[in-house]
């Protein structure tokens, strides 16, 4: 008898055992693939949160480091002695007598060329931290207006000491205005960017 029938089914039987190892082999090793890929993955994350937050941590510490408080302080000038000496060579030079309370004078300059046109400068901080400046020559021209403040467009009048003082906004600064007085071929500017209010202040104190 042979014994081929009798061998089938279990021949049959190893092939199906042999493919189901086969298929949990590769369904395990799918698995492992799988976990590595998510653990690199999740690694490579983490990596970049890390170093990010290394970064963060870095940059806040510089700047904690190398940042100041912005204090600007007025460097002030004593512009008194000045006056008086400009005033030898220049009658008709003016200046601020008192000072308006609270403000200070950081820069003057007085040019007596040998040849005119003579200018007085005088410039101030004031009680707020705005800018407010005197500038005046014997020149009656408008050159001197156009020198010193720019482009400029009238803004009417102001009456400021019982004269009369035209008001001009300048276009080439920002937010800054003045007083303008033209007389006996003198001429006066008072300008800056504190508003009409403190430059008539400043105007007033003019002596």
């Amino acid at each position: 008898m042979s014994s081929t029938g009798q061998d089938a089914p279990g021949e049959a039987a190893a092939q199906e055992k042999a493919r189901e190892r086969a298929q949990i082999q590769a369904e395990a090793n799918e698995y492992r693939q799988a976990y590595r890929r998510d653990k690199a993955k999740s690694q490579t994350v983490g990596n970049m949160v890390f170093a990010m937050a290394i970064c963060l941590v870095v940059v806040a510490f510089l700047i904690i480091v190398t940042w100041r408080p912005k204090h600007e302080e007025v460097k002030a000038v004593e512009y008194t002695a000045q006056l008086q000496d400009a005033r030898k060579a220049a009658p008709w030079v003016r200046g601020p007598e008192p000072m308006p309370s609270g403000w200070t004078a950081n820069s003057v300059e007085f040019r007596a060329p040998q040849q005119e046109p003579i200018t007085w400068h005088l410039g101030t901080v004031t009680d707020k931290k705005m800018y407010v400046g005197l500038e005046q020559s014997n020149m009656a021209t408008g050159k001197f207006l156009a020198d010193k403040l720019g482009r400029t467009v009238d803004d009417g009048t102001a009456t400021v000491a019982g004269a009369t003082w035209q008001r001009k906004v300048l276009l080439d600064r920002k937010n800054e205005n003045a007083l303008v007085l033209v007389t006996s071929g003198i001429t006066t500017i008072v300008t800056g960017n504190a508003g009409y209010p403190a430059l008539a202040t400043f105007a007033t104190a003019l002596h």
